[in-house]
């Protein structure tokens, strides 16, 4: 992948992505200007993912901090 490439957000990578499949889904495309972009799509696919992949264990880090001082909170009550 380019560091163009991977320096997109998110959005920005769904978005092309979506532009994408809409080109190849039309099926004007020569067959090498088609390959081109089904690899340019697999590429934005995998920043997509890896990034789904980040923001998912970011969530799953801050709801254990939640949950431990949760039980921090509710021991101290029965203390």
């Amino acid at each position: 992948m380019s560091a163009n490439t991977e320096e997109l957000s998110f959005e920005q990578a769904a978005e092309k992505l979506e532009q994408i499949v809409a080109e190849l889904e039309a099926g004007q495309l020569p067959l090498a200007e088609a390959l081109a972009k089904f690899e340019e799509g697999m590429k934005l696919k995998e920043i997509c993912a890896q990034k789904l992949t980040e923001a998912e264990a970011r969530i799953e880090e801050y709801a254990e901090l939640e949950d431990a001082a949760t039980e921090s909170e509710e021991d101290s009550l029965f203390e």
